[in-house]
């Protein structure tokens, strides 16, 4: 289905639930940072409302939006190369063309990671799709066989990730927590220089993780670029079949899995000493078990009937339509209430305030997209990545 744009309104409506699944997990590391605890702590006797917050972003939120946003972006690459061999005539400019793109997106995400937020996805995605463009003009069955491949070799990896040996000592747990409740601290009451400081060393240390991570993202590229070229997201009425099959699979395996999860990582939260959960075993297989749940949600829209996804889509799309600046202004505005230097709200919010004050900025950012899409065709990051990428071209051709 096409919205008035041409766009592809399930695939906009998609985006915008990404963006606002990724904040929700987002919100928490914008106060104790990407390389801790991601909910910190709570006492056990904490408020109800703390602990349903903390287990329904653990449940449903928690490593299942990150996989449909990068689904959607191979998607994207599919779609866009395909378009711009259209225009440009040949595959060869098309990829160039693709490529300048993901050069200015490299930028932009270096950018975002060392001034704003350490948790930037956008370098990493960047680098994944220069490393798949030679597939743009592959046939079905190379990217079928490249993404078994390299699914198939990330799940082998985190195989090997599991820790042998024994576990930790009650004393290097103290230790731990104690660390993050320094980083905890600098993020939420540090000044300026602070928490740059941190936020730099956090985002060193978040690109080496983002290297090990690049399997995993180029799985999930390829798994895009396949449902675009079968159809399944471009014609999802003619494929309720695949996409029924996928939601039971997604909620008969994921979701008692993520249930099982969030209640290990509540447990945690509640009691950092506990042995009770395999924490190590359950954040491994939260892998395959978050993106399963994922793919649940993927498949319910596309199962969804036309006036549901109508109604979606008037909420939805424009915020997927503004994807790129929708979430760098959720880095924006989450770390200027949050964060020391800027308001330091994290000190003070619950996690149950924290929830809230997600919902508040989703609502928010629902507003300003409809009425930035009323007098402009696209965000204005996504404009100026646009004109980056022209102006490169521009500039190669003058060379």
């Amino acid at each position: 289905m096409k919205s008035k744009t041409g766009r592809l309104l399930q695939l906009d409506v998609l985006r915008g639930l990404a963006v606002f699944g990724i904040l929700l997990v987002n919100v928490w590391g914008f106060a104790w940072g990407t390389l801790s605890l991601r909910y910190g702590t709570l006492a056990p006797d904490a408020p109800w409302l703390d602990q349903a917050a903390i287990f329904f972003v653990a449940a449903f939120a928690e490593l299942k939006f990150y996989p449909i946003f990068a689904f959607l972006f191979g998607a994207g690459f599919a779609l866009q190369t395909r378009s711009l061999k259209r225009q440009l005539g040949t595959w060869q400019a098309a990829q160039a063309a693709y490529r300048r793109r993901l050069r200015w997106l490299l930028v932009c995400g270096l950018l975002h990671g060392f001034l704003i937020w350490s948790g930037d996805v956008l370098a990493s995605y960047a680098v994944a799709g220069m490393l798949i463009l030679p597939l743009a003009a592959a046939r079905l069955s190379r990217v079928r066989n490249r993404a078994w491949l390299v699914a198939g070799g990330f799940l082998l990896f985190i195989c090997l990730l599991y820790p042998v040996g024994a576990s930790l000592k009650p004393q290097d747990i103290a230790e731990e927590l104690q660390t993050f409740a320094n980083r905890y601290a600098t993020y939420t009451q540090g000044g300026l220089w602070a928490v740059v400081s941190l936020r730099v060393r956090d985002y060193s240390l978040q690109l080496l993780y983002a290297i090990v991570m690049l399997p995993h993202i180029i799985a999930l590229f390829l798994l895009g670029i396949l449902a675009v070229r079968f159809g399944w997201l471009v014609q999802p009425q003619r494929h309720r079949h695949v996409w029924r099959w996928v939601c039971v699979i997604g909620l008969g395996l994921g979701l008692p899995f993520n249930l099982l999860s969030a209640s290990a990582t509540l447990w945690q939260t509640l009691y950092p000493y506990q042995t009770l959960f395999n924490e190590p075993l359950l954040g491994i297989l939260l892998f395959i078990g978050g993106p399963l749940l994922a793919a649940a949600y993927v498949a319910a829209l596309m199962l969804a009937g036309p006036l549901m996804r109508q109604w979606l889509g008037s909420w939805l799309a424009p915020v997927g339509r503004m994807a790129l600046t929708n979430y760098l202004l959720q880095s924006f505005i989450g770390t200027w209430l949050l964060q020391g230097p800027g308001l330091g709200w994290a000190a003070r919010l619950s996690p149950a305030g924290m929830l809230g004050l997600t919902m508040l900025i989703m609502a928010g950012q629902v507003v300003l997209s409809q009425y930035w899409l009323r007098y402009f065709k696209q965000g204005p990051f996504e404009a100026l990545w646009r004109r980056l990428a022209r102006l490169d071209q521009s500039q190669s051709k003058e060379a």
